[in-house]
């Protein structure tokens, strides 16, 4: 797979502001990798929380099936990281999240990722066809 050109803001229709923390270093004085994944799931549900289509007992959930990650530019503590956020794909059951991670003030994305969710009954976790009302928050981020 060859590297992708990082994206810029503009690239993204939604933005969620996370704060680094001290731990989140490792000995390479940077952000460790496992960190980004993090950031993603904070980003992708937060946005369904302030939409309203995610709450801890809704019967509809996202379950991750496929992630992906490049990186470009270390962040480290205390950088503050502004995670872009938008929709590649919609499908009748899936979505595809797209991510950039910016560092401060940052144009050009320090690392980049994607988020595959299948919709799914929660007490079964068996795909279902996406609710109205989760479909028309996803399609706010679609490019």
């Amino acid at each position: 797979m060859s590297k992708q050109t990082p994206h810029t803001r503009a690239d993204y229709r939604y933005f969620q502001t996370i704060t680094t923390r001290w731990m989140d270093n490792d000995v390479y004085r940077h952000v460790n990798n496992v960190n980004y994944y993090s950031f993603f799931d904070t980003a992708v549900n937060e946005y369904m929380m302030r939409e309203g289509v995610l709450t801890l007992d809704s019967a509809a959930v996202c379950l991750v099936v496929e992630t992906g990650c490049q990186y470009f530019s270390p962040v480290a503590f205390p950088d503050l990281i502004h995670c872009g956020l938008r929709v590649a794909h919609l499908g009748n059951t899936s979505v595809r999240f797209e991510i950039g991670i910016f560092r401060n003030d940052e144009n050009v994305a320090a690392a980049q990722g994607h988020f595959v969710h299948v919709c799914c009954d929660r007490d079964t976790q068996r795909p279902l066809a996406m609710p109205s009302a989760m479909r028309t928050a996803l399609e706010k981020l679609r490019v």
